[in-house]
């Protein structure tokens, strides 16, 4: 009896060991919820990217949550268009949704979540077929920033070549984390990355900011080309002082048009 008394203490420390580490887990599965705030600004932002031709019936944007930087938010799989806050869901790192009740999720959450694990910076995410860049990663022309608006083009726009990674089958989507991660890698220190044959991922460290980049970086590119055919190749772009310059400047002012497109958005049909 006396030998089985120290075999006790160790199976009721294993126990409660076992007991402490389900706890964690079950915490750590718990949603923690986010600010209202950051919800109203991810809804707007799809009703704006939708308003503003960026994305149609498909394409996502995410916000990283404001207290928890190992999650994230995104809506159901759904046209962005019509996102309401009851659409959000809470997103792992890993991809995986709290409490999805069954609800369809994107198939190219991947994008969204290991950028964030690899970008620890990073608080937003847009993926999006904006046709005018189509062409500019499908091609050897490099998108550049051809106006003070587009500035933050200036760190370069790497293109993804899924191939490299996925092989020569695939059907051009994002659909796990190796696929994501490598999205994540090409990005590197850049605020857009060009998917050949697909579309692309803009990046920031705000809604707003995010908003305004995939905004504009759509507007560039129809510019670019329009100059490309004018100038027979010779284009005036902003160099790497007058980007970083006039990307200080539109970071202060974000909220200007933001405040626009959510009306433009949100007005009655």
């Amino acid at each position: 009896m006396r030998k089985s008394v120290p075999l006790l203490g160790a199976f009721l420390l294993a126990g409660a060991a076992a007991a402490l580490e389900a706890a964690e887990a079950a915490a750590s599965r718990t949603k923690a919820t986010p600010h209202p705030d950051l919800i109203d600004d991810l809804v707007a932002a799809n009703r704006i990217l939708s308003d503003q031709g960026v994305v149609d019936g498909f394409g996502h944007v995410s916000a990283r949550h404001d207290t928890d930087p190992a999650r994230f938010l995104l809506a159901r799989s759904m046209a962005p268009g019509l996102v309401s806050a009851d659409d959000i869901l809470e997103f792992d790192l890993d991809g995986n949704a709290f409490e999805p009740r069954g609800r369809a999720l994107y198939v190219e959450r991947f994008i969204h979540s290991e950028i964030y694990k690899a970008h620890p910076d990073i608080r937003a995410v847009v993926h999006s077929h904006s046709p005018s860049i189509i062409p500019f990663g499908a091609t050897n022309v490099p998108l550049r920033p051809i106006y003070h608006m587009s500035s933050f083009l200036g760190a370069g726009v790497p293109i993804f070549e899924i191939r490299e990674t996925g092989g020569a089958a695939t059907d051009m989507l994002i659909r796990d984390p190796a696929l994501g991660a490598a999205v994540a890698r090409k990005l590197g220190g850049s605020a857009v990355v060009l998917m050949r044959g697909h579309g692309n991922v803009v990046v920031g460290d705000s809604i707003e900011q995010v908003v305004f980049r995939a905004i504009y970086t759509e507007i560039n590119a129809k510019l670019q080309a329009e100059a490309l055919r004018l100038g027979q190749g010779e284009v005036a772009f902003l160099n790497a002082e007058e980007a970083a310059k006039a990307t200080a400047t539109n970071n202060r002012v974000l909220n200007r048009p933001w405040e626009l497109w959510k009306q433009q958005a949100f007005r009655p049909r």
